[in-house]
């Protein structure tokens, strides 16, 4: 039998692949919701937000070189603590995916919607009081069509579209960063002391993390490790990779934060401060008040594309994520069906995009959009720092082409700022992520006694930690500080101090309610993997 060809990931691919999916609609909206929340001080959420990612983004990566696997994120948490932890990471991971896609056809419709031109005039009905309208939603549609379809036909069609968008998408951030520092800088925007510097308390700081997009502008790194089983060298090109794109979208953000800051109009703040500083379309409309109109028309095309080209990055994520986890039986399994010529799970792609169409329906707006992928992404990461130190405890022979000696405390630290940042989302963000996640158990129920009968209840116990850190998560969002959206029965900062503490207790439940043994799967897929040479 002839043998299929598979269209193998390059490197620099995977890295335009990942910046493709990291540079989307966050860069056109945070700098400007983040300054309002937080004033100059935002600079730091930014820093804040790259701290928390590449930390959970590290344990990955570990995972992701022993494991490298088409839609591997869904998986990993099955190999240390069973199959239903594994659904519920898997589940609540593929909820933020699927969010995405919908969240960046919103945002280009959006930005379409605010074109200044007169023969763009009839779409300026795609929006009405920040929401997407009928024949804005059918414009919606159309992109979702468009990114899917892109991805339809191999893996070297997307990686091509990917690869120009890119490079685009890295230039003009670049570019407006230059020219608003060169333009229309001033240095006094950034205060003189502590408190100009910091206008809202530290507690800002935090909440802008969460509230305008910054953490979740970053958790696209998950896409190179997703198709880790595309990627030529896996054991190599993962964890460069990953970071390599974290790296210079991390730089990128931070600088167009600096750059937005310092455009503003002094007097402007002056007259309203941060808080009343509100831009529809912040770099563009920042850049005609410079002057510089030609500049205003490349943003205004970069918040098509910018979006565009993320949502088609992540339709390839979210099917592969989708197909991977029917290998744990609870899916049906023509989900991960793949189609003979390209090796792509078509089926798991027609899927999504329906659910997207349903999602968007339901949610109109970025902003609902992005508060239920940043909610549920997080909690599928709590699974990445419990999961790389249980395989180490439960085989230290599996071949591990990246294991960093610092992930002994990288782990918990990196398990303590997820539950941070969960507890940031506010409620009742988190007890309606928490009830989306939840809709899946059903499902998993169904499979688990149709084909598993009662077998499958002694893994429960694998997953207790995981069903009491949301109950404690929930009841701590309710009765935390104001500033994150609970009764103020418990206060800043001592909200901060009880989820630190409980958190590295739970971290400790989690890594020792491991399995006695790794999954068998797990074991194959590893055996595959070539370590690198040693010099």
């Amino acid at each position: 039998m002839e043998k299929m060809k598979f269209q193998k990931i390059t490197l620099f691919s995977g890295v335009m692949l990942a910046l493709n999916s990291l540079i989307g609609s966050g860069w056109l909206f945070g700098a400007g919701t983040a300054a309002k929340v937080a004033g100059p001080a935002a600079i730091i959420s930014w820093i804040l937000g790259a701290i928390i990612i590449i930390s959970i983004a590290l344990t990955y990566v570990e995972l992701g070189a022993m494991f490298p696997e088409s839609g591997g994120m869904s998986r990993y948490a099955q190999y240390s603590h069973g199959p239903l932890l594994g659904f519920v990471a898997a589940w609540a991971n593929w909820i933020s995916l699927i969010t995405l896609v919908p969240m960046e056809a919103v945002a280009s419709v959006q930005y379409m919607s605010s074109w200044p031109w007169t023969w763009a005039n009839w779409t300026h009905h795609f929006m009405k009081n920040g929401n997407i309208t009928t024949p804005g939603l059918l414009v919606v549609f159309i992109f979702m069509l468009v990114f899917t379809l892109i991805n339809f036909w191999s893996v070297k069609l997307m990686t091509r579209f990917t690869n120009l968008i890119s490079i685009f998408k890295v230039l003009l951030p670049t570019l407006t960063v230059a020219m608003l520092i060169f333009a229309g800088f001033h240095p006094g925007n950034f205060g003189h002391s502590v408190n100009t510097f910091m206008p809202y308390g530290s507690r800002s700081i935090f909440e802008a993390a969460a509230v305008s997009g910054i953490i979740m502008s970053y958790d696209a790194f998950q896409t190179i490790i997703n198709m880790g089983g595309e990627m030529i060298h896996p054991h190599k090109n993962i964890v460069r990779g990953v970071l390599i794109s974290m790296i210079i979208t991390a730089v990128i953000y931070v600088m167009l934060q600096v750059a937005f800051i310092g455009a503003i109009d002094p007097n402007l703040l002056a007259q309203k401060g941060w808080h009343g500083i509100n831009y529809t379309s912040p770099f563009a409309d920042i850049a005609i008040l410079l002057g510089m109109n030609w500049l205003a028309i490349l943003l205004y095309m970069d918040a098509f594309v910018s979006p565009f080209g993320t949502g088609v990055a992540f339709v390839a994520t979210a099917s592969r994520a989708l197909a991977a986890m029917t290998h744990t039986g609870h899916l049906p399994q023509w989900l991960g069906r793949l189609e003979r010529r390209y090796m792509i799970p078509r089926f798991a792609m027609v899927v999504d995009l329906i659910l997207a169409v349903i999602m968007v329906s339901l949610f109109r707006n970025w902003s609902l959009l992005a508060t239920v992928i940043t909610g549920s992404t997080l909690i599928a990461y709590l699974t990445g720092p419990v999961t790389v130190i249980s395989l180490r405890k439960m085989d230290a022979n599996l071949k591990r082409p990246f294991h960093p000696q610092f992930m002994t405390w990288l782990a918990p630290f990196a398990f303590v700022l997820t539950s941070l940042a969960i507890y940031w989302t506010m409620w009742p963000t988190t007890i309606q992520v928490i009830g989306v996640i939840l809709l899946g158990l059903p499902i998993y129920l169904y499979y688990e006694i149709k084909y598993r009968h009662a077998s499958g209840l002694c893994d429960l116990r694998n997953s207790y930690w995981m069903l009491a850190y949301l109950v404690f998560i929930s009841i701590i969002s309710f009765i935390g500080s104001e500033g994150f959206g609970g009764r103020d029965w418990l206060k800043y900062p001592w909200d901060f101090v009880v989820i630190i503490i409980f958190s590295l207790a739970f971290y400790r439940w989690a890594v020792a309610s491991r399995m006695k043994k790794v999954d068998p799967v797990a074991e194959k897929v590893n055996a595959k993997v070539k370590m690198p040479e040693k010099d």
